[in-house]
């Protein structure tokens, strides 16, 4: 085959399918997966300044909800979300709140799979140790 019935080809090739995909079709639907949702309810207590931290896993991409729904004393503390090392939980960019406890989600985002943490902190507002419940919905 010559060069030039090779190019012709090639591009007549090119058009047929530029043509089939400029077609549109209106059968059929598109659904998204279903994604199960898992939720974890983490307690203990927060010393004055202090944070700690509980660990979880994500095993797909999703929405990952968090509630402090138990602060004792009920006093604004931090949420985060974020990832564990040896220096504790590092909250991702943009992925933390200033919070009272309540009934629904204080903090939401899209996370990816692997192992994430949520941080539950003293902003300053504790007169002493709180008590605290906190749920992560998530995938």
């Amino acid at each position: 085959m010559t060069g030039r019935a090779f190019a012709l080809g090639a591009a007549c090739a090119c058009a047929l399918a530029i043509a089939a995909c400029n077609k549109s079709s209106t059968s059929g639907t598109v659904s998204a997966p279903s994604t199960t949702r898992t939720t974890d309810t983490f307690s203990g207590t927060v010393a004055v300044g202090g944070a700690v931290f509980h660990s979880f896993p994500v095993t797909q991409t999703g929405a990952t909800d968090v509630t402090l729904t138990v602060a004792n004393p009920n006093v604004v503390l931090g949420v985060a979300i974020g990832t564990p090392g040896d220096a504790g939980c590092t909250p991702l960019a943009g992925a933390s709140s200033n919070v009272v406890a309540g009934s629904t989600p204080q903090l939401t985002g899209l996370t990816t799979s692997g192992t994430l943490c949520v941080q539950i902190r003293d902003v300053g507002q504790a007169p002493g140790p709180v008590s605290y419940t906190v749920t992560v919905t998530h995938p």
